[in-house]
């Protein structure tokens, strides 16, 4: 299986052999504001025309919101057959999150919805907070997220303004929270987790754990298993190789 990042980038690109055979995954570095759907879609559309192959198996291992950037792990050909593999990995983000305020998505697709007193917080007290957020626990999912629940998303649920499913707990792993900088009310944080953890909704409860509110400024998942985003490909990289 070929694995094509910035350290394996030669000056052509592989032959088409390589997707009726083990397959080819790329390590693409997700711009804001894509979905994963859009990388997934020019990454097919590009290798069917530079292979011109009518039909191609494209898949991502984990989907990213179009707000966070970073690393998005594609399987082409037969290795979307291990997909799975990919998407039990362990993940690492960095998180931008704001305390002193709630939105109904807990990230910044929405509005702001109530403010909270957040100058009581300091390093030191957010730190003793930290320590309780790490290892197993059940985290309730976004009901703006991509899980399914009865056929629908849930966040088609919300966008059409349907009444609110309930949201069923899921079991994650926190490994390690670390503070990357803290200047109040904004706190860069580092995460390492198992899959299936949504950063959002631990914003969320660190804003309650903290006796405040908070929500999601920014995201960048920077690792997934062994693989880096800063070895990933940018979209333009990856266009120009395959063009």
């Amino acid at each position: 299986m070929l694995i094509l990042n910035k350290l394996t980038l030669h000056d052509a690109p592989p032959a088409a052999d390589i997707l009726s055979g083990e397959g080819m995954v790329l390590c693409i570095d997700k711009p804001i504001t894509w979905t994963s759907a859009d990388v997934v879609r020019k990454i097919r559309f590009r290798l069917q025309h530079y292979y011109r192959i009518k039909k191609i198996k494209v898949g991502h291992t984990g989907t990213l919101d179009p707000l966070a950037t970073g690393l998005l792990i594609i399987c082409a050909g037969k290795a979307t057959r291990v997909s799975d593999t990919f998407q039990a990995q362990d993940k690492e983000y960095i998180a931008g999150i704001q305390f002193g305020a709630t939105t109904p998505s807990f990230d910044l697709e929405h509005e702001q919805d109530a403010t909270y007193p957040w100058e009581h917080i300091t390093r030191k007290n957010l730190e003793e907070i930290l320590s309780g957020f790490t290892g197993e626990q059940l985290q309730v999912p976004p009901v703006y997220s991509a899980k399914v629940i009865d056929g629908m998303r849930a966040y088609e649920y919300a966008r059409q303004g349907m009444e609110s499913p309930e949201m069923k707990k899921n079991l994650i792993i926190v490994h390690s929270l670390e503070i990357i900088d803290f200047n109040p009310p904004m706190l860069t944080l580092r995460i390492a987790c198992s899959k299936g953890t949504y950063i959002r909704s631990l914003a969320r409860d660190l804003g309650y754990a903290m006796n405040s509110g908070a929500h999601l400024v920014s995201l960048r998942r920077s690792a997934s298993g062994t693989f880096r985003a800063d070895e990933a490909l940018t979209i333009e990289e990856f266009e120009n190789i395959f063009t």
